[in-house]
């Protein structure tokens, strides 16, 4: 039967109570407050009160005050401004457990040819990043030419079953892994006229950037360093210019090394980043996850609060009147 649960429709079996939607939700023993078709529904009636069709639930808790800070694109709105990849990490588990400790709700993936022979038990990287639970993000890693980009984003619609939502990059060479802009731009323009959603990796150079938005991405990404270099945020004032000129969000892609690069990136005005060696080469990748969380929001925590001018002389804190000497 459907009802309709925080505005969203839901599938639930017949004589699903209430109680057994707030633990779906993962909200049990949670402050919380129920509104049942209008009205209020005790606390004391959660676990007997059964759920008919067409039953529509409010549930909500006590937030802070001030404004929502979630940013958009493509039409989705998402709370974490941290996007990881699932490569480098010794096993599935760790990769997992690393993912969530990120808090990360974009999750990008390579799409590989399938091993011929490859035993049916082994576990598929989408059964432990559920599609379910997060967005998933091909990516066209590995391709160093338009064609071969677009093939590889038909190939990942196919597999996530229509889904047209798209990290594209094209590579110029194997050592640098830096953008071929020219195969970029080509790819970018089939992509968007294919009626895909790119979100685009790019250098750190202003003009390409305002050239792939004019085409259409939905997200523009400049690297920080090179792929997987750990180097940090290599031209500050090139990305600054970037999003004081960009309609669209700007996340920072490759480079990242460390928390305060991440604190960097939200500190110049960036949307997000997108890192995956950062995390998944260090000696403790679900720690370093948590560490770029608390960065990410630092950084930005930092930028809306507007930080102090710098000055080339000192500025006492304390005031000089009233000295007794």
């Amino acid at each position: 039967m459907n009802i309709t649960v925080n505005g969203e429709s839901h599938e639930v079996p017949e004589n699903t109570t209430v109680a057994e939607i707030i633990a779906q939700m993962g909200l049990t023993g949670k402050r919380i407050a129920i509104e049942l078709n209008k009205e209020i529904l005790p606390f004391q009636q959660h676990t007997t009160h059964v759920l008919c069709a067409g039953d529509s639930m409010e549930i909500v808790q006590a937030i802070g005050g001030g404004q929502d800070d979630s940013f958009s694109f493509a039409g989705r709105t998402f709370k974490s401004r941290l996007l990881v990849g699932t490569g480098k990490y010794k096993d599935l588990e760790e990769t997992r457990l690393a993912i969530e400790a990120s808090g990360a709700e974009i999750v990008t993936v390579a799409i590989r040819r399938t091993n011929i022979g490859q035993n049916p038990n082994e576990p598929n990287l989408l059964d432990v990043i559920s599609p379910d639970k997060y967005t998933i993000l091909p990516n066209t890693a590995g391709c160093y030419t338009a064609e071969e980009a677009v093939r590889t984003c038909r190939l990942g619609r196919e597999l996530l079953g229509g889904h047209n939502l798209v990290k594209l990059e094209v590579l110029a060479d194997q050592k640098t892994l830096f953008p071929d802009v020219a195969e970029t731009l080509i790819a970018a323009a089939l992509l968007v006229k294919d009626g895909f959603e790119v979100m685009v990796y790019t250098n750190d150079d202003p003009i390409a950037a305002k050239r792939l938005e004019d085409i259409g991405c939905v997200a523009v990404m400049p690297l920080a360093a090179p792929i997987g270099s750990g180097l940090g945020i290599r031209n500050p004032y090139n990305i600054l210019t970037i999003v004081e000129n960009a309609k669209v969000p700007i996340l920072v892609d490759a480079g990242v090394g460390t928390a305060s690069d991440a604190a960097m990136a939200m500190e110049l005005g960036c949307d997000g980043v997108l890192m995956n060696t950062a995390i998944a080469a260090a000696k403790n990748p679900v720690l370093m996850a948590q560490a770029m969380r608390k960065g990410i929001e630092a950084g930005r925590e930092a930028y809306l609060a507007g930080r102090m001018p710098k000055r080339r002389f000192a500025s006492a804190s304390s005031p000089l009147d009233g000295l007794f000497f």
